[in-house]
């Protein structure tokens, strides 16, 4: 088995599910569905990844789709997404039985500086992603997967080794990222113990 071992975030070890982030929040279904479509849409949410973007901006923008009445529940479910975010059963077990057999835990994830900047706030979450070795969030540093260059930084940050490491993600496209500068990658379908045996862990 590798020794280094690189996890995707958002439905690799928690689920996305902008249904979830809002029904916390807003408890009327029509409104629900309505303020979900808004704040989470991919309008945004890459370039948030990208970091072209920041959070005023996407509040601001989402409110002149919303009616009046509804800013100030976006406002929250936008806030607030990350304080919702089930982790996927198997994971974290995962993780641990990884660390303990000395292997070395990184994340590269697509995410916001908002995240980046708030995750520890949230208990679970910063437990969760304490048990990495280091973490590369892609919006401070306006680059994404499957860009070579945002693996390339993850890889000189570390003093990693392509040849040594193993990827994991949900996204097909990010995997085969990994796999051109020399990263095997193992592509998640929702199920820890595939990847744990994919692993031999």
């Amino acid at each position: 088995m590798k020794n280094t071992i690189i996890f995707d975030f958002g439905n690799v070890l928690i689920r996305f599910d902008p249904k979830i982030m809002t029904g916390a929040i807003v408890k009327q279904p029509k409104d629900a569905a309505l303020i979900r479509g808004v704040v989470f849409d991919r309008l945004y949410w890459d370039r948030l990844d990208d970091g072209s973007i920041e959070d005023e901006e996407v509040l601001a923008r989402a409110c002149e789709r919303l009616p009046q009445h509804l800013c100030e529940q976006a406002r929250q479910v936008y806030k607030l997404w990350y304080h919702h975010l089930p982790e996927i059963e198997g994971m974290r077990e995962l993780l641990h039985d990884l660390k303990a057999a000395g292997k070395k835990l990184y994340l590269l994830s697509n995410i916001s500086i908002g995240f980046e900047h708030g995750y520890r706030s949230v208990p679970a979450l910063d437990s969760l992603l304490s048990l990495f070795d280091g973490c590369i969030f892609s919006g401070s540093l306006h680059m994404v997967k499957p860009q070579p260059e945002i693996f390339a930084h993850l890889l000189a940050k570390y003093s990693l080794r392509p040849e040594d490491c193993v990827f994991i993600d949900d996204s097909p496209i990010n995997v085969a990222g990994a796999q051109n500068v020399g990263i095997d990658g193992i592509l998640f379908r929702g199920d820890a113990s595939e990847v744990r045996r994919a692993l031999g862990a």
